[in-house]
């Protein structure tokens, strides 16, 4: 049986879609294969959201947001959108929709809240 992967998605793929992939494989190890990508990609990923992953251990200053494609979304086992309303291309096997803040123009104490609400669901989601 393979390892299912989560795609998270939203918009730019700079900051919540970022932070959910980082914070499950920190949460959930090896029990999922996290992904992330966004409909309109910026060209590097929030400082801010970088930083907040930092404080726990976690490196994404390498990552490089990426657009969303059908085959992308089609071989995800469950698709998370960070926002609802998200227009999807391709059929989700399982999404999610969950509905967190934009932290675009975000300092690094504004974005921990929202981290730890981004782990919280996580959590309640996922680690079954």
């Amino acid at each position: 049986m393979s390892t299912p992967t989560v795609l998270f998605l939203w918009t730019h793929n700079a900051g919540r879609s970022q932070l959910g992939a980082a914070l499950l494989e920190h949460i959930a190890g090896d029990r999922y294969v996290a992904a992330s990508a966004g409909v309109a990609p910026a060209e590097t990923v929030n400082p801010a959201i970088a930083a907040t992953v930092a404080e726990v251990g976690l490196d994404i200053t390498d990552h490089v947001p990426r657009k969303v494609t059908a085959e992308l979304v089609e071989s995800a086992d469950v698709v998370v959108a960070m926002k609802p309303g998200l227009e999807i291309p391709g059929t989700p096997k399982r999404l999610i929709e969950w509905s967190f803040p934009e932290p675009a123009a975000w300092d690094t104490d504004s974005v921990r809240p929202l981290r730890e609400a981004v782990a919280d669901a996580l959590r309640e989601e996922f680690a079954n």
